[in-house]
């Protein structure tokens, strides 16, 4: 469980062009979770016929053990996890300390708007060579809950319309970009998509959010 101090603007003070969302630091947990990304991904590529996979089961099972003597309870992680802007280092999106990750990093920009570039790669995988569409829509969403954090407003999700231009590659640049386009009351509406390097739309985004109480980290 790390405590290291946030040295990561908030969204109430970040200027604009800078990262808002988790950045990599020089931690161990940091290292170790980007060790348990390339696991992943190497899993999904390797020859099960001659990777001798009993023995690296063995051996990843042993690391599990080790690190479940040393876990806290789920009511104390569920509350560490949540602080209720979408930033932390542990949500599924752009959570450092999340091997369910890419990551996704954030930047705030003065318009309002918040973008990030990621690479997909086979853990992410729907059709051939393409990014499951829920993974897109996750993306997105997330991304959304962070834009509407930077505009000043924080909101659940009540409804997430989707289009599906073409195809998302894997293993290529993505801008994932969103912004606050209204606020009226509690509702707050947001849109966004996923583009290529050539600006290219693949998946296009509005969501409807709902503005409510978070509870604060105890």
């Amino acid at each position: 469980m790390s405590h290291e101090p946030n040295v990561r603007p908030t969204l109430a003070t970040a200027p604009p062009d800078s990262i808002i969302t988790s950045s990599p630091r020089a931690l161990p947990v940091d290292r170790a979770t980007a060790a348990v990304r390339r696991v992943m991904d190497a899993l999904m590529r390797t020859d099960h016929a001659s990777a001798e996979l009993d023995r690296v089961a063995a051996e990843l099972d042993a690391v599990a053990d080790h690190l479940d003597e040393h876990a806290g309870t789920i009511e104390q992680r569920l509350i560490e996890m949540w602080r209720g802007d979408g930033i932390t280092r542990h949500d599924p999106v752009t959570g450092m300390e999340n091997p369910i990750a890419p990551p996704l990093t954030l930047t705030g920009r003065a318009d309002g708007s918040v973008d990030g570039v990621v690479i997909l790669g086979l853990p992410y995988q729907g059709p051939p060579g393409y990014v499951h569409g829920g993974v897109a829509a996750q993306l997105l969403d997330h991304t959304f809950g962070v834009a509407n954090g930077w505009a000043g407003s924080s909101g659940a999700t009540a409804q997430l319309n989707v289009r599906y231009h073409r195809p998302t590659p894997l293993f290529v640049p993505l801008t994932v970009s969103a912004r606050t386009e209204s606020v009226s009351g509690s509702k707050i509406n947001t849109a966004g998509d996923i583009r290529t390097a050539d600006g290219t739309v693949c998946v296009s985004a509005e969501g409807l959010f709902i503005a409510r109480m978070l509870p604060r980290p105890r």
